[in-house]
């Protein structure tokens, strides 16, 4: 019964968005917007708060949102990590400790409505936003972004160009929004006339349309010397879209992976961040 609950949850959601669309459009295509930036999960979980418990701890307000950050002190360069949707700073447990051994300084915060973080949505540019006042505050050597926050990391670079930023790794990125957001009516059986509103929305709150938010096309921008690593079984951001990111950044180190999946969480990876960071 919950499975079949669970199958037709986002049809009825949809139905109802549809109905409300025909009554108060704005309000419905508000509320369509609000549902596809918010979070599921990502909160810290128990056997989670033991590392992050071990950092240096501060909270960096963000407009009206407290952002958790931690800090592994080094005397070091400093290296900046961005997590993923649905995830928080503890993602990068194995790396952050390699790292710090290396006698890297080590920052990782949570994206609101993530981990430890306040908020209610998020998504690339609210995150940008953050991310820029994380490197105004610890002017890191080095930014890393898994997933949304490789898209995050490539599109801060090109929202706040000329900053000192050295190298940029990026890890499993989505690029395409009109790809995710093509995805996004498939799910709740949106009209193209209601789909049309919402992308018109994201225009007024963003300044660009779904077509026009293409992290491959703002990596044409990038000047920074970068990792970009992607598995080609990755089954959740697709393999051609990093592939397309690799090809407009002009000094791009790209390497492929077969079967490490979308979080690429193996040694070797860490290795290959590792050597790219101290070269």
């Amino acid at each position: 019964m919950k499975e079949k609950y669970q199958k037709y949850l986002p049809v009825l959601i949809g139905k109802y968005f549809q109905l409300l669309f025909f009554f108060l459009p704005k309000k419905a295509v508000n509320k369509a917007y609000i549902l596809f930036c918010t979070p599921r999960k990502g909160k810290i979980l128990p056997e989670q708060e033991e590392f992050l418990e071990d950092a240096e701890d501060a909270i960096v307000h963000v407009g009206d949102t407290q952002i958790q950050t931690y800090r592994w002190a080094s005397l070091g360069e400093t290296v900046l990590m961005v997590h993923g949707w649905e995830s928080n700073a503890h993602r990068w447990k194995a790396l952050i400790q390699k790292l710090h051994k290396k006698g890297f300084n080590v920052i990782a915060f949570d994206a609101p409505a993530h981990g430890n973080s306040s908020g209610k949505i998020l998504n690339v540019p609210l995150y940008t936003t953050c991310l820029q006042k994380m490197v105004e505050l610890y002017r890191p050597n080095h930014i890393m972004g898994h997933s949304v926050g490789g898209m995050t990391t490539i599109f801060h670079q090109y929202s706040y160009p000329n900053q000192e930023i050295q190298k940029l790794v990026v890890l499993a990125p989505p690029s395409e929004l009109s790809r995710i957001m093509q995805g996004y009516q498939e799910i709740l059986k949106l009209s193209p006339k209601f789909m049309n509103a919402l992308d018109q929305f994201f225009k007024d709150e963003h300044g660009f349309y779904f077509k026009e938010f293409s992290v491959s096309d703002f990596a044409k921008k990038l000047t920074h010397k970068g990792l970009l690593i992607h598995d080609k079984n990755d089954d959740i951001a697709p393999y051609n879209e990093a592939e397309d990111i690799g090809k407009n950044w002009n000094d791009v180190q790209f390497i492929s992976t077969v079967d490490y999946g979308h979080s690429l969480f193996f040694d070797e990876v860490d290795d290959m961040i590792i050597n790219f960071l101290k070269d």
